[in-house]
């Protein structure tokens, strides 16, 4: 299943500006969007199971577990909510960390938001709630970045199918972890800390397929990782080295780049399409082009 492609094109009754769809097809887009979510729930389920373990584990009600999956929705914060929570650091310490860890969606609302900008206002909180690093990763592929994208826009109900079957996939965990709590001595052993690499492998192996950047940037950045933990870095070593090999081959030249350029220099310098924009450029979807977001 290629969860990278873009589940818009060739739609029967995707709306290339509103994402309307007829109710006769909203049961269509709905199922798509869940299937989109698969791998997402995969790795879900098993990381959820080990929040509502750890939850039950440091005392947490069973209901405030699957509330706060329900209501916060923040794999990596509720994990470390629990963990303070246990240590008893202060509700305003517990929320602070949340705030400062969950920072990093200001970055992905803020990709995202052109292609949000044709939708109510409720459909917009809705959908900025369930935004989660792995959403992200799908939607950045989906959704059209800029008014001149030549990718339509999906049916808004395949696209918050997508966000509710994750987040679904979630509280099921949480609530399985929770009732399961008193037949696991500790989720260690299990690996269940696995599961979300695991599924960001899945996720990134469509777009290493597309394009052979992408899988460049991907080995370049797993052995750069292993290099700086070798070497003492920390848990910097994932930061820095993904900023540096997606720094490194977004400066390498593409194919669609390099054939507009020799087209240019064959007709002139003077020629329109040596004056072609930044805009024109993003509008190209060959194969060696990465997603306009």
């Amino acid at each position: 299943m290629d969860t990278a492609s873009s589940p818009g094109k060739g739609h029967p009754m995707a709306s290339r500006h509103s994402g309307a769809i007829a109710p006769a097809s909203r049961l269509s887009a709905v199922l798509s969007g869940m299937r989109q979510a698969l791998p997402i729930v995969l790795g879900y389920v098993p990381v959820a199971f080990a929040f509502g373990v750890l939850a039950r584990k440091t005392g947490m009600p069973a209901t405030g577990a699957v509330c706060m999956s329900l209501m916060v929705f923040a794999g990596s914060a509720q994990l470390i909510s629990v963990s303070l929570l246990a240590g008893g650091a202060s509700p305003a310490t517990v929320v602070l960390t949340t705030f400062v860890v969950n920072l990093r969606h200001l970055l992905m609302s803020a990709a995202l938001a052109p292609a949000l900008r044709r939708w109510p206002r409720m459909l917009q909180a809705l959908f900025a709630f369930q935004l989660t690093d792995e959403t992200f990763a799908l939607h950045v592929s989906r959704l059209p970045a800029s008014p001149g994208d030549a990718r339509p826009e999906p049916p808004r109900a395949e696209t918050l199918a997508l966000n509710m079957t994750a987040q679904s996939a979630w509280v099921i965990g949480t609530i399985i972890g929770v009732f399961g709590s008193e037949l696991v001595a500790d989720v260690r052993p299990l690996g269940l800390d696995y599961a979300l690499p695991a599924m960001f492998i899945a996720l990134l192996l469509p777009y290493c397929r597309k394009a052979r950047r992408f899988a460049l940037a991907a080995v370049l950045a797993g052995a750069l990782s292993v290099l700086l933990a070798l070497a003492g870095a920390g848990q910097w070593n994932v930061i820095i080295a993904t900023v540096c090999a997606a720094t490194l081959c977004t400066l390498l030249p593409t194919r669609a780049d390099a054939a507009q350029h020799a087209a240019s220099n064959a007709d002139g310098p003077d020629s329109p399409s040596a004056t072609d924009d930044l805009a024109g450029l993003a509008q190209l979807d060959g194969p060696g082009r990465a997603p306009t977001l």
